[in-house]
């Protein structure tokens, strides 16, 4: 008797088990989401989908995204207007929030908002709404050839003048000694929103202000606006080539890590890459804060940075959850940041020994990234797309030479209060 109710219990186990797995698979999803495409950002994205789709049974789907934020947010824009589902997780840039908390789920509850840098957590939190979770943080960071500054006994620059003058001594010795493709800075010149962050960071370093002020008003047109800028376009042939003012990010990496340059700006993304075993430049860079406007000036690294929000029209918004609680987790920041320098938005890690010990520079500039200047999206909102392309236009056409800098001052100062006033 006793046999044949454990032999009954056994068909019933088993068969509860069958019904428990047809179950898993027959509610398996796909989850889309938009990754990055800039260095390794789109294998480590690959990579981490993968670790939780074999955690959870349910696969996901990476979206091709175009490579310009500029043209990103329009792809965005277009999804979510439409309401599509076949977009459940975005990665949108640390502008964005306040232009596209409409269309994201509020995700208040799912995380610890004290483990994050509080000013990330502010930055996403759109009318009490959590609409975003920080996946890493950037600020613009300034890279140099260490073996060049010793061989020529130069210390890293703290002030731009300073960098003037050695990229200058270094590009001419090196030249007369028959490296003549050597240029002493590369950085972001195209009309795009990469010139926006360096000229943000050029004007603000110089103590001119931030384009807009925190009540809104336009504060460009100043002294120390020109003189940051003067000193920009002088560099344009002399220290950084014509061709800069097509440069984005990896245009200036690739001249840098080539050998090509004592000097470039850029985000922490490109530590590892510069460090990889083919790089020609492997274990002769280091980095530090992007010098001051003079004596009186101050150092000024952009705020940059992703976060991943996910679409309130997901047919999966729960998964999707999850999926963004897992790639912005500790120990997947933690691996994203020793395979790939990206900075993490959890403050623990600046502590880890691991994570020290691949990418040091974390350490000594931690106050950089926590201490970072943002560009004015907060009081232009919805309206800073179309500020930033006036900035970077403009500012463009003044280091190519198409417009006087100080007339050119005043001519972006009198479009953006024409934006602001409409």
């Amino acid at each position: 008797m006793k046999s044949v109710v454990l032999i009954k219990l056994w068909r019933l186990w088993c068969g509860m088990l069958l019904i428990m797995a047809f179950s898993a698979f027959s509610h398996a999803a796909t989850i889309s989401i938009a990754c990055g495409s800039v260095g390794m950002e789109l294998e480590l994205c690959r990579e981490g989908t993968k670790a939780w789709s074999e955690k959870t049974g349910h696969s996901v789907k990476l979206i091709s995204t175009p490579t310009t934020s500029n043209e990103l947010l329009a792809l965005y824009q277009h999804i979510l207007l439409v309401q599509s589902d076949q977009l459940d997780v975005l990665q949108i840039d640390v502008i964005w929030p306040g232009m596209l908390h409409n269309h994201f789920l509020d995700m208040t509850g799912h995380v610890q908002p004290e483990a994050y840098f509080p000013a990330l957590i502010q930055n996403n939190t759109v009318n009490g709404r959590l609409v975003a979770i920080p996946w890493f943080t950037d600020a613009g960071v300034l890279y140099y050839r260490k073996d060049l500054l010793k061989k020529y006994g130069k210390q890293v620059p703290e002030t731009w003048e300073a960098l003037t003058r050695t990229a200058k001594h270094v590009q001419q010795a090196e030249r007369s000694a028959g490296n003549n493709q050597l240029w002493g800075y590369v950085w972001q010149g195209r009309a795009y929103e990469g010139l926006t962050c360096d000229a943000l960071e050029w004007i603000h370093s110089y103590r001119g202000g931030t384009f807009l002020n925190s009540d809104g008003k336009v504060d460009i047109n100043n002294p120390q606006a020109l003189k940051a800028l003067t000193m920009a376009r002088g560099w344009i042939g002399f220290i950084s080539p014509e061709d800069v003012l097509k440069y984005m990010e990896e245009e200036s990496r690739v001249i840098f890590q080539a050998g090509n340059a004592v000097f470039m700006r850029n985000w922490p993304y490109a530590w590892s890459l510069l460090q990889s075993k083919e790089s020609p430049v492997r274990e002769q860079v280091g980095v530090a804060a992007l010098p001051k406007g003079g004596a009186a000036g101050q150092h000024s690294g952009t705020l940059g940075g992703w976060q991943l929000a996910v679409s309130k029209y997901s047919k999966a918004p729960e998964l999707a959850i999850d999926l963004v609680k897992y790639l912005t987790s500790y120990e997947e920041q933690k691996r994203r940041a020793i395979k790939g320098s990206f900075n993490p938005t959890i403050k623990a890690l600046y502590q880890d020994k691991d994570v020290l010990e691949a990418v040091p520079f974390f350490g000594s500039l931690y106050n950089t990234f926590a201490n970072s200047v943002a560009r004015p999206s907060t009081p232009i909102g919805e309206q800073y797309p179309a500020a930033s392309k006036i900035i970077y236009r403009n500012i463009h056409a003044m280091l190519a030479g198409q417009q006087e800098i100080k007339p050119g001052l005043a001519e972006l100062e009198s479009r953006l209060e024409q934006l602001l006033n409409r």
